[in-house]
């Protein structure tokens, strides 16, 4: 990969799996094809992983988890972190202008992703130096050194929403504790999981220990079921994280965490900082299009303060742009047509179920873009209140007690996130203790750093990525006896 490559450089090669650190774009494969959300058009054209290459990608991982991981201590891990961290940013402006194309995000939003992918890799660079055992002192004349082992091979499956940093999330601390990786993409953005497999080598990994299989549900399905697979990292929705923990109860009962929906609870209270609240609003209720698990999109809000974040929203709706990646707007498209479709059968019920107030439709022009919407009136047990959309479309339901609220947001089979708007910080604390959701925001919303856990509550999943809690997930116990 050239320093400076260009999209279209990048674009008119011939792209598909990377497995020891080479292309591989089988003759006979089945094709799909990547497309551009903004305009319905193909981007690439890629090979979908079989049953042999699959078992090729695993075996390439464990002849490098065997052969050269198993070499590198911790040491070496963090520096080759540190060099791919570094790799990453040589190359921002082309990861950022292809998740940006792939994915349909505004460009600038892009870069975020991108900075955020490099500083999860810097984070598990000084974590792989770090990581240790345990001494126990049982008794005297028995001993035991608790140590922390990698498990292997890894099967990272990623979504759509956020392509790279999904991947970041899951591949830094899985290297950081020497496991060799297969990275499976979302068909639908497919590109830059081949840059970051490049980057890998660039940075001087050893080949196998980041291989990239491309393909739809099925090539997920047998990455889960394979037997010399010893680890699925999934992120995505509830219904496949059901499949993916079956598949690992079917193979070789291989280690599962699971990253899955939401249908985050927005609580405003009457002492909210509104200047705040102004600013936050719209972008936890909006922000990529809606395609994100923990966007706040049951707001609930003090009967005091409901017609002005009625009115709040209402503008925002209204007033948000929409346009391609390129464009650089404050929304681009859903991600499919296959998303817009969905989308738009949640819009139908909306307006069954309450009160479409801003919003509402499927703009009618190339591409998958969809009005930014607002919803008053649904009941409590809604359809469009209990299920995830995973598009713009957000719903205000006025609240008039503490105790009430708590239990209506904790109403629901998610338990993702949760934000608290309110400077009574005894009440902020007391309801973040409330609420079922394994991220609590006090007086902001969508705050994330690779050094703090998360994780979901009931089928929001379990595992907690990032921070040194995802040590737990890519690693394994053993106790080591020493009778003296």
């Amino acid at each position: 990969m050239a320093n400076h490559e260009s999209r279209e450089a990048f674009l008119g090669r011939a792209l598909g799996h990377v497995i020891d650190g080479e292309i591989v774009r089988p003759t006979d494969a089945v094709i799909f094809e990547s497309i551009d959300p903004s305009t319905g058009g193909a981007i690439a054209r890629l090979p979908t992983a079989d049953g042999p290459l699959i078992d090729a990608a695993v075996a390439s991982g464990r002849n490098a988890f065997e052969r050269a991981s198993r070499k590198l201590d911790g040491f070496a891990r963090s520096r080759l972190l540190w060099r791919l961290a570094d790799t990453i940013r040589r190359h921002k402006s082309l990861f950022q202008a292809i998740e940006s194309l792939d994915n349909g995000k505004p460009f600038s939003k892009a870069g975020y992703d991108v900075d955020g992918a490099i500083a999860h890799f810097e984070y598990y660079a000084g974590i792989a130096a770090t990581l240790e055992g345990r001494h126990i002192p049982v008794s005297a004349g028995r001993e035991v050194i608790a140590r922390r082992e990698p498990l292997g091979v890894v099967g990272l499956i990623v979504p759509w929403n956020f392509p790279l940093m999904m991947a970041a999330w899951k591949i830094a601390p899985a290297l950081a504790c020497g496991n060799a990786c297969i990275l499976k993409p979302a068909e639908q953005t497919p590109l830059s999981a081949i840059l970051l497999a490049e980057c890998a080598i660039e940075a001087g990994w050893p080949r196998g220990m980041l291989n990239v299989i491309q393909g739809g549900p099925e090539t997920g399905a047998r990455l889960c079921r394979h037997m010399g697979v010893d680890k699925i990292g999934f992120t995505g929705s509830t219904a496949v994280g059901r499949s993916v923990m079956a598949a690992a109860a079917e193979s070789n009962l291989k280690k599962v965490s699971l990253e899955l929906g939401g249908k985050s609870p927005n609580i405003i209270f009457e002492d909210a900082d509104w200047r705040r609240v102004r600013v936050s609003l719209p972008w936890s209720a909006f922000y990529n299009a809606g395609q994100e698990c923990t966007l706040g999109s049951r707001v609930y809000v003090h009967r005091s303060l409901y017609d002005n974040v009625c009115a709040l929203l209402t503008d925002s709706a209204r007033t948000l742009t929409l346009g391609s990646g390129s464009e650089d707007k404050d929304l681009g498209p859903l991600v499919s047509a296959d998303q817009r479709d969905r989308v738009a059968e949640y819009l139908a019920l909306a307006r069954l179920e309450g009160d479409v107030i801003a919003g509402g439709h499927i703009l009618q022009r190339p591409g998958y873009f969809v009005e930014p919407t607002v919803v008053v009136g649904a009941a409590d047990d809604a359809r469009i209140t209990q299920e995830e959309v995973f598009g713009p479309l957000v719903s205000i339901y006025p609240f008039d007690e503490e105790e009430e609220v708590v239990t209506r947001a904790n109403h629901s089979i998610y338990g993702l996130a949760s934000a608290v708007w309110t400077q009574d910080f005894s009440r902020a604390h007391r309801v973040a203790r409330a609420l079922e959701a394994g991220t609590v925001w006090i007086n902001g919303y969508d705050q994330f750093s690779p050094s703090v856990p998360f994780g979901g509550y009931k089928q929001s999943g379990f595992g907690r990525e990032m921070g040194q809690s995802a040590v737990s997930l890519y690693t394994q116990e053993k106790s080591i006896w020493m009778l003296t």
